[in-house]
């Protein structure tokens, strides 16, 4: 079989007619595999390589001390092994505090007074939870080496209702989102609407609205953040008119295929240089320069300094969102000035704007009016279910329902340590007995408990803790924080025993959340750009052996990609391929479901169910016992925790809860493959229901051919 009839074979099976656009047909149809995977790669390849191992790289802290041995500290620090640390000599615990309140430095060390051993490490959380333990870490050795007790002060805590300071996050991504995603929609629907003289008054009152909605999500709804509407306004108008004049800008030069570029420097990039999950010292130098440079660390850090720190710098971060807008309005300019300035690459013309076009990509034709709803209703439904559902489950971490077992000489003691400390801590723990410490680590291991505590056997031996970072670490630093002071209180010494570490490669516990995430996504993508990009293929039978390919072939590089390429996991290859295999594959019958029914617009409830709800019930970031009691259920029955708990299970717990998960994942996919065969057969009753109002088909005239023309 010849090339032409290879392409008129492709046409025939995907319901195309052969034609002279066959081949621009072919073309579109690898797009839809370059996009969801070019997608899924930038995203997960960035957040895996910068953070499955992170480990501080210039962290600025200050010394307050005098003489030799001040000096001699700041040369140790700065001459320590892989330059975690710039430490700069200040002569009082006014200078450090001057530093911590201008973010110029991420804490400090105070230095005993002669003839004190009493030294204390100060730390600002309000810059960043996880900044402050890392601080903490880094300074702790040098107080043991020189024999002095230290004490930890936090200069600027976080209020009660942002105990994560997630808010700033949250609330910039949310901005992000409000000048990202409506270009996307604006494209292919309402493309007169990108003549600046059009496109500026609309930004603008876009971004006073999506700005008021994240506060009032934030603020009054979620209770993170009290007052400072002010704030979020005029943060917000700057923040999503810099990211919307670019991706403006963006769509003007690339079309439809703008959605890379900006996908990669608004969330991409930005995330792990925005300096507002992870301290942007612990991200490669390539990050800490884009920290000064993107929109989202500028919007993060800006809400942040007035929030927390009384408005220090915050000028800078303002500038860089100002530059932002007037760089890309004046490249705007010069692009509409230029001969093509009418012309969106690849986006076909509407000469007439009242007449009807798709709303969405591949959807039906719609009137103006529709297509104005559309292009506000569809992204600003993603912003309320990113801002919303990620600040209602992080923004308070609340343990409940701990599960711990109690191991003591005899039952009759053990039990009555457990009822004692179910009523002591009535919802926070849920405390049963154990007959043995080896039966009690097997339950850490299954997963089944989360810590054991053991009491002494005779009147001089410690108390011991067991616990398992490698099944959630922000469960293990909560449970530690919980019965250090129980067995202080009963003057007994604790040792803690980590019966599962993490690894070398995976040292913040994210590596199982990330491989479960990119499976899931990219089951999820697919389905919507296919949707998207081929309406033309509505039948199972279809697009099911692409779905087949696709999930095969994103389960190797994936593996390929975190395993080689990255280092960031190892071993049990096949199972890995396999499972996420079958995860991608099963979400994606999933996703088709709607995607079929109600077009582009059901990928928001997919949206809310495999991700916003699926995430805080993963335990793959913060553990499921500090996020609402809702959540709990939740792990049991949606994919993103099962995926999660697969990868976790492989890689530090031999495989246990395995079959549960996949099970769960199997009933997803099954349920997607039953539910899309009874959507084929709508189709053709309604198609033959169409053909049948249209009436009879009239007959072809019969070409009567002369027989001299043989």
């Amino acid at each position: 079989m010849d090339t032409e009839a290879v392409l008129e074979a492709a046409d025939v099976i995907d319901g195309r007619p052969p034609g002279p656009d066959r081949k621009e047909h072919i073309i579109r149809m690898v797009a839809l595999f370059v996009m969801p995977f070019l997608m899924v790669t930038m995203m997960f390849a960035t957040y895996m390589s910068t953070m499955h191992s992170p480990h501080p790289r210039d962290m600025p802290v200050a010394v307050v001390g005098s003489g030799a041995t001040a000096q001699a500290i700041v040369d140790g620090l700065n001459a320590a092994p892989g330059g975690s640390t710039e430490a700069t000599l200040v002569p009082t615990r006014d200078d450090a505090l001057d530093l911590l309140h201008d973010q110029r430095a991420a804490g400090a060390l105070i230095l005993p007074s002669e003839g004190s051993t009493s030294a204390t490490i100060l730390t600002a959380s309000a810059a960043g939870a996880a900044q402050g333990a890392t601080v903490q870490q880094l300074l702790a050795p040098v107080a043991v080496e020189n024999s002095w007790q230290a004490t930890t002060e936090d200069v600027a805590p976080l209020p009660d209702g942002d105990r994560a300071g997630i808010v700033v996050l949250f609330a910039a991504m949310g901005m992000m989102l409000a000048g990202y995603v409506p270009l996307s929609m604006m494209v292919m629907g309402t493309p007169h609407l990108l003549r600046l003289r059009r496109f500026l008054p609309v930004l603008a009152g876009w971004s006073a609205f999506t700005s008021s909605i994240i506060w009032l999500i934030l603020g009054p709804i979620v209770g993170a953040v009290e007052g400072h509407y002010l704030t979020f306004l005029g943060v917000g108008m700057l923040a999503t008119g810099a990211v919307g004049m670019a991706q403006l800008l963006f769509s003007k030069v690339m079309g439809p295929l703008a959605v890379l570029p900006g996908m990669l420097l608004w969330v991409v990039f930005g995330m792990p240089a925005s300096n507002l999950a992870l301290s942007v010292h612990n991200m490669p130098g390539f990050f800490q320069f884009l920290h000064g440079v993107l929109p989202l660390p500028a919007a993060g850090e800006a809400l942040r300094s007035i929030l927390y720190f009384d408005g220090a710098g915050l000028g800078g971060h303002l500038i860089v969102l100002a530059v932002w807008i007037i760089a890309a309005l004046a490249l705007c300019l010069l692009k509409e000035r230029s001969a093509t300035g009418d012309v969106l690459p690849g986006v076909p013309p509407i000469p007439d704007p009242e007449a009807k076009a798709p709303a969405l990509a591949g959807g039906p034709p719609r009137s103006k009016r529709f297509r104005y709803v559309a292009a506000a209703a569809f992204p600003l439904s993603i912003l309320v279910v990113v801002v919303g559902a990620m600040g209602f489950s992080m923004h308070k971490p609340q343990p409940h329902d701990i599960p711990v077992v109690v191991v003591a000489a005899t039952p009759e003691v053990a039990q009555q340590t457990a009822d004692g400390l179910n009523t002591q801590l009535d919802g926070i723990l849920d405390v049963t007995v154990a007959n043995t410490t080896e039966e009690a680590t097997e339950q850490i291991r299954a997963r089944d408990v989360v810590a054991a505590f053991v009491l002494p056997s005779a009147p001089d031996a410690p108390a011991a803790l067991y616990s398992a970072s490698a099944a959630n670490p922000s469960q293990q630093s909560t449970i530690r924080a919980i019965f250090q002071p129980i067995a202080a209180a009963q003057e007994l010494p604790l040792t803690m025993t980590d019966v599962q570490p993490l690894s070398d490669t995976d040292t913040g516990g994210s590596n199982s959340m990330y491989v479960g995430m990119s499976w899931i996504m990219a089951g999820f993508l697919f389905l919507a750009v296919l949707r998207g990009g081929a309406p033309h293929l509505r039948r199972l039978p279809q697009f099911l052996p692409l779905l087949g390919g696709w999930a095969v072939g994103m389960s190797v590089w994936l593996w390929f990609l975190f395993d080689v390429l990255i280092g960031a996991i190892s071993g049990n290859a096949l199972e890995m391929i396999g499972y996420g295999a079958l995860t991608i594959f099963s979400v994606s019958l999933a996703t088709g479901v709607l995607t079929r029914t109600i077009g582009l617009a059901g990928i928001i409830p997919m949206m809310v169910v495999l991700m916003m709800a699926g995430l805080p019930a993963s335990g793959g970031g913060m553990s499921v016992y500090l996020v609402p009691e809702v959540f709990r259920p939740l792990q049991d029955v949606l994919p993103l925790p099962a995926a999660v708990d697969i990868a976790r299970s492989l890689r530090y717990f031999d495989g246990v809860g395995v079959g549960q998960n996949l099970l769960v994942i199997a009933i997803w996919g099954a349920v997607g493959l039953v539910l899309n065969l009874l959507i084929d057969k709508w189709l053709n009753r309604r198609s033959d229901t169409d053909a049948e109002d249209a009436g009879p088909v009239p007959e072809a005239p019969v070409k009567l051919v002369p027989a001299d023309a043989h």
